[in-house]
């Protein structure tokens, strides 16, 4: 399931945008590769990130893979569920499994990421 409302980058990350703030998570293939998701460490609030930096770690059951940070600007905000429930990433990626909030200081990130079409054609290929 790729959601056509959203934005992707090729790390597999999704970015929603409400309100000059981007919500950012994982997509369902990233989740899918990764298998069960068993810890997630998240950026502190207030940090400030360029486009594509490093700011989490998430583990599973097959690997650690570095989180990437889709948009530049300040982490206004993580999901702290994620602490006591990783596996939202597993169930709901696209919802209750999103990462974190982050205030969008370049409007032209948004511009670097594929839309749905080039995510999929991207997954195809995988």
């Amino acid at each position: 399931m790729v959601p056509k409302d959203l934005h992707y980058s090729k790390e597999h990350e999704w970015v929603r945008i409400e309100g000059g703030v981007a919500i950012v998570g994982i997509t369902d293939f990233a989740a899918e590769q990764l298998g069960d998701i068993v810890f997630v460490e998240l950026p502190d609030i207030g940090r400030t990130v360029a486009q594509g930096e490093p700011v989490g770690v998430i583990e599973s059951v097959k690997a650690v893979s570095d989180l990437f940070c889709p948009v530049a600007g300040d982490i206004v905000e993580v999901n702290g569920e994620l602490a006591g429930r990783p596996e939202l990433l597993n169930t709901d990626p696209f919802g209750s499994g999103w990462l974190l909030r982050v205030t969008t200081s370049d409007k032209g990130d948004i511009d670097r990421l594929l839309d749905a079409a080039a995510y999929e054609a991207l997954t195809a290929t995988a």
